[in-house]
Order: C-alpha cells, then sequence, then structure tokens
C-alpha cells in the first residue's frame, strides 16, 4: 500500500491548544482512527473508507482529501484548508 500526498495539506485542530497538518491519505486514517471525537456520523465513515480506498489505489487522491477536510469540518476539527472541488481557491480558517 502506498501513502498518496494531498495536493495542499490540511491543518487540524487535535486537543484545546494543539495542530497537526495531514499531508497524504495514511495520515488521514491515522487522524480519524486516533483524533477524531469519539462520535462517529456517515461524513466520517465515507472520509475512512475513501482514504483507504485511495491508499488501494481504488480512487483519486483528490476524492480522499475532499472527504476528509468534509469530515473535519463537520466535527469542528479544521483549522485551515484551501480547497473547492479542483483542490485549489477559498480558503476555510476556523480557529
Amino acid at each position: 500500500m502506498d501513502d498518496k500526498r494531498f495536493p495542499v495539506p490540511v491543518v487540524i485542530r487535535i486537543g484545546d491548544a494543539r495542530s497537526r497538518v495531514v499531508a497524504s491519505a495514511w495520515e488521514a486514517v491515522e487522524c480519524l482512527k486516533t483524533y477524531w471525537p469519539p462520535v462517529h456520523g456517515r461524513t466520517y465513515r465515507q472520509a475512512l473508507q475513501t482514504c483507504l480506498d485511495v491508499l488501494d489505489g481504488l480512487k483519486p487522491v483528490a476524492k480522499a482529501r475532499r472527504a476528509f477536510v468534509h469530515a473535519a469540518e463537520e466535527a469542528g476539527l479544521i483549522l485551515r484548508s484551501t480547497h473547492n472541488r479542483t483542490g485549489h481557491g477559498r480558503t476555510a480558517t476556523r480557529i
């Protein structure tokens, strides 16, 4: 299984005063399994499955990044992300 790098890293909040840069599908899986809030909804499950599919070569890396950002936004963990459908564009900042 090859790690797939995100075109633009995502910064999420972990804990009260820490952050983490997530730069690949493997790092996203690690964060989803380790640092996520205990309540997991459909967006979380979709992000985890999409990242695993990317690692298996079944989907493009841009889909994993989008799914991870969406799950992080829903969980209130996103700090910085530049994204739109192409992976470029708007900047969301939340602290």
